[in-house]
């Protein structure tokens, strides 16, 4: 007799068996995967079969806003999903209808027409047509640090070392200096990443790149925080070459940083926004690409050449709409906001304590701690692209202590959801705190 479909109670062994021996675990080596069994999460807390209980200190993939097991978002998914499950996006629904509308409200300028799509690396493919289809020109400008999805395309706008086993990817990408490098602390100074962008553009010919790409805060590339004055300088560049602006916010919008974009903190517009993860804080698959108005105005009379089967799926729309009125009626935002001083302290008490600590930064909700073996000279724990065993040891005390973040690098992110407490918030650093003796007794 098969597999029952038919939901039961399964252990931890049992369950971490069977998706091994038939499901395809992402960026692993299949052999090498130790998954965590996860049967139920409300809150901060994700729960073992067992019920065991872990903190989730990175929103699962800087994602989950809201927190986990909402019951206004699983009631207004319930709702829809009895009313209507599916119709192909050539037709209009209310969901449709009202998620457009919120959004126009929602998001910075005049950007007032969004193109659904299921998650955020569509949403970069499409913000590539759209800037190809719009300017009628060919390259697009992105930069090494930077992830964009694992697409082709976002894949070939992707910077880092995940890029290369996918290679070739579509032609015309361009890179354009970061602001920060690895290995160095500190950003290079505003002025020689500007610089640096002009030459690219000079060096390229403005007349044929349609686009320039930048996550507006770097994600898991390190939450590379940019230096004021950068983001509104990309945005004169690109002015002054009338080259589209493209704001990867698939990570750093709704309310991460303590704004609902990050691009907000600079008073900056972008000519195309892309967006997934906290549009529905992961309850639902959904994506989005969102575009100023004189963007949107040509494509009037001109035809885009771009689709998806579940564009505007009306069940995760439902759920977008529910997640935003959660981050309105809970006070998310402001929550990530308020919280951002007393995460920057738990920070720097880290630095305080430990040698091992060489940065630190946190905008919002938005952080990590980075790793050294020396501050001076300033000698990451790990080498680029690799690990350590500290690192090694440093990820499986956090998950025997019950603590769930993202360990990469040379790097520890601290991203919980929005929703934390100052005493959950104290909860997993102080986890951290003991971890990072590993780290102390690495240091030259």
């Amino acid at each position: 007799m098969g597999i029952s479909t038919a939901p039961g109670a399964m252990t931890s062994e049992e369950i971490v068996s069977l998706s091994r021996e038939h499901t395809f675990f992402s960026w692993s080596v299949q052999g090498a995967i130790d998954p965590i069994a996860v049967d139920h999460a409300e809150g901060v807390y994700l729960y073992t079969p067992e019920g065991r209980r872990i903190l989730d200190f990175n929103s699962q993939l800087m994602s989950v806003n809201i927190g986990h097991g909402d019951r206004r978002v699983i009631d207004a998914i319930t709702e829809q999903a009895l009313k209507l499950q599916y119709v192909q996006p050539a037709f209009a629904t209310e969901p449709r209808a009202r998620l457009g509308a919120k959004m126009a409200e929602i998001l910075p300028g005049d950007i007032d027409k969004i193109f659904f799509t299921l998650g955020g690396a569509e949403a970069v493919e499409n913000a590539i047509k759209l800037a190809r289809h719009f300017t009628g020109r060919h390259k697009i400008l992105a930069r090494y640090r930077a992830y964009h999805g694992a697409t082709l395309g976002a894949m070939t706008l992707t910077g880092d070392p995940r890029r290369w086993a996918n290679e070739p990817g579509i032609v015309g990408v361009v890179r354009y200096p970061d602001t920060h490098r690895w290995g160095e602390k500190e950003p290079r100074p505003v002025g020689e990443s500007l610089q640096g962008l002009e030459d690219v553009i000079r060096y390229e010919g403005p007349h044929t790149i349609a686009a320039v790409f930048l996550e507006t805060i770097v994600g898991t590339n390190g939450i590379l925080i940019p230096p004021d004055g950068y983001i509104r300088g990309v945005r004169e560049i690109c002015d002054r070459y009338g080259i589209l602006m493209v704001a990867d916010e698939v990570m750093a919008g709704f309310g991460r940083t303590g704004r609902w974009f990050a691009v907000d903190h600079w008073d900056v517009v972008p000519d195309l926004m892309t967006m997934a993860k906290g549009l529905t804080s992961s309850y639902l698959p959904l994506g989005a690409v969102a575009m100023r108005h004189h963007v949107a105005e040509k494509f009037d009379s001109m035809m885009f050449y771009g689709g998806l089967t579940y564009s505007s799926h009306p069940v995760s729309l439902a759920a977008a709409l529910a997640t935003i009125r959660v981050y309105e009626e809970d006070g998310l935002i402001e929550n990530a906001a308020r919280l951002d001083p007393v995460m920057r302290g738990h920070h720097e008490r880290l630095a305080a304590r430990h040698p091992s600590v060489g940065a630190i930064r946190n905008l919002g909700l938005f952080g990590i701690v980075d790793l050294v073996r020396s501050r001076d000279p300033w000698t990451p724990l790990t080498p680029f692209n690799g690990t350590s065993d500290e690192m090694k040891a440093i990820g499986r005390f956090l998950r025997d202590e019950g603590v769930y973040t993202m360990i990469a690098n040379n790097s520890i992110h601290t991203n919980p959801p929005l929703c934390i407490s100052e005493e959950q918030l104290a909860e997993g650093f102080e986890v951290i705190d003991r971890a990072l003796e590993i780290a102390d007794r690495a240091v030259v």
